[in-house]
């Protein structure tokens, strides 16, 4: 009983300070990553090292895939590009591996010691951040040690011995790999009780190179458990990382178990040492022998996971709480998303211009069904960067989403000054009401220039621009003097009768909607300047 209580401190000294080292670098590398993987993943070779470095960095590949789902979803990737980025996620998971097999444990409470002292006497936040990498790294390494040490009577024990005894078969220490890491969410933690049990020669590498292949299919469960319910992207992307690892781990199995094994064994001393190599090894092999099945990998997870016809799968909501534990990640995804609900205010805005001024009257329930859409987005976002905000996050992750709650209501409230045209298109065609032919150019140059300021808001935001935010600033004066010009220009109109006190009423109101979009726009360019005082 005491070996089982010293293992479950020592799992979850290890657990925490994975965790720890995790926030520690994804807090030092900001809100970069997101914007390195955008412009890296071009092709499947550069997708596969963006993948390796970035799940090094946060140290779960879950929440690599899940982030690449976000991409994908934003038509900033396609599902091939997806893949390489999976393929290196795999790879980036042998590291840990890597770590413990360092045998390093006895200067963990050396990095402790130094975390603290960087901690405590640290002021500003990237030295915390710092801080909190090496304070991770060395409760990782303590927790690894208790574990080690909690299960040296295990090498004594009968009843333990003829359990081993069974694991010969390959088959069975497959399905104990995939029970395992299922049961604790983490293929690391499962890694790490299996190096643990080496390091007091308790296991063999000939029992544990089955176990590691059943821990790559078990990570998978946690993605293909969380699709369910997510979009079609979600899950296809979540059933390649699944088929990827089975395959691998089979054909390993069947045809190169024995000569990795081998050479393993050979070649390296440790028992550690050679159960680390060989999860390397069997990753980087399955990654190049997968290599040129990309794309078939991509056509069958379409196929067998095609387009639904349902609108809302359409524009489901991606926000992922997954992820809540990588900060960065988080706020690159909610900019996913307000770009999209951006985009969403943008399709209405011209569909009400279709409507109002050439009798659309089609567009009036699409404009509708996507203001609901635009109001569900603004709920789902403000909740989620609740969330975020409760993490742990740098001073200029702390700034960012302080800018998010407002830009969120700043583009739902542009919806919303679309619906009130929405209503006075509607009101005008019942009534048959007709605005004259200048009255109608006047209309469409306010619309040209509120799409065109609504086109730069969120690409502004995202490249944290001076320059598009001034550019937003000088179309938004080009609004207000229109607007002005404008209602001067329709009063002379009804003086003259050359129109009707209708159809000034519906006029008015449309350019000071119109008007008050350029405002919310002009806000979000205010979020942005602010940066550069």
């Amino acid at each position: 009983m005491d070996y089982l209580l010293g293992l479950m401190g020592g799992l979850g000294l290890f657990l925490y300070g994975m965790s720890l080292m995790g926030d520690g670098l994804q807090k030092a590398a900001g809100n970069k990553l997101k914007n390195i993987i955008g412009a890296l993943t071009k092709n499947t070779f550069m997708g596969i090292l963006v993948g390796t470095v970035v799940t090094m960095i946060i140290q779960s590949s879950s929440a690599t895939t899940v982030m690449v789902v976000g991409f994908v979803n934003a038509g900033l990737m396609n599902l091939y590009q997806a893949v390489g980025i999976i393929f290196g996620a795999n790879i980036g998971t042998t590291i840990t591996g890597q770590m413990l097999a360092l045998n390093i444990s006895r200067y963990a409470p050396i990095a402790i010691f130094i975390g603290v002292l960087l901690f405590m006497l640290g002021k500003k936040k990237k030295i915390k951040s710092y801080a909190e990498i090496v304070l991770g790294l060395g409760i990782l390494f303590f927790g690894m040690a208790a574990m080690g040490d909690a299960m040296r009577p295990l090498g004594e024990s009968t009843v333990y011995a003829n359990l081993m005894a069974k694991l010969t078969n390959p088959w069975l220490g497959l399905l104990v790999g995939i029970v395992m890491t299922t049961i604790l969410q983490s293929s690391s933690a499962a890694q790490a009780i299996i190096l643990a049990l080496a390091s007091q020669n308790i296991i063999n590498m000939h029992i544990a190179f089955p176990i590691l292949f059943g821990q790559n299919i078990g990570t998978t469960t946690t993605a293909l458990i969380s699709s369910i319910g997510a979009s079609r992207t979600a899950k296809q992307a979540a059933f390649i990382h699944f088929i990827f690892n089975v395959f691998g781990s089979i054909v390993f199995l069947l045809f190169l178990k024995n000569p990795i094994e081998a050479y393993v064994v050979n070649t390296f001393s440790s028992a550690t040492t050679q159960i680390a190599m060989a999860h390397t090894f069997f990753n980087v092999i399955n990654v190049l022998w997968m290599m040129p099945f990309a794309k078939v990998l991509v056509k069958i997870a379409q196929k067998l996971i095609p387009e639904s016809d349902n609108k809302e799968d359409k524009y489901a909501i991606h926000l992922d709480y997954r992820i809540l534990t990588t900060p960065g990640l988080a706020i690159g995804t909610v900019m996913d998303e307000l770009t999209r609900m951006n985009d969403l205010v943008l399709q209405n805005i011209e569909d009400s211009r279709n409507l109002l001024i050439n009798k659309k009257i089609e567009l009036m329930e699409v404009i509708y069904d996507r203001e609901d859409l635009i109001n569900s987005l603004q709920k789902e976002i403000i909740d989620y960067l609740v969330k975020v905000s409760t993490s742990g996050l740098s001073k200029e992750q702390h700034e960012t989403v302080d800018d998010l709650f407002f830009i969120v209501n700043d583009i739902e409230r542009a919806g919303d000054h679309v619906k009130n045209i929405t209503q006075l298109s509607e009101e005008r065609i019942n009534m048959d009401i007709h605005f004259t032919g200048e009255g109608k150019k006047e209309l469409n140059e306010m619309y040209d220039l509120t799409v065109k300021v609504f086109t730069l808001t969120m690409s502004a935001y995202r490249a944290m621009s001076e320059d598009m935010a001034y550019d937003i600033v000088e179309v938004e004066k080009k609004i207000d003097v229109c607007e002005k010009e404008f209602r001067e220009k329709h009063f002379r109109r009804l003086m003259s009768n050359e129109c009707e006190e209708e159809q000034g009423i519906i006029f008015l109101d449309t350019i000071s909607n119109l008007e008050r979009i350029g405002d919310h726009a002009d806000n979000i360019a205010g979020y942005i300047l602010k940066h550069f005082e």
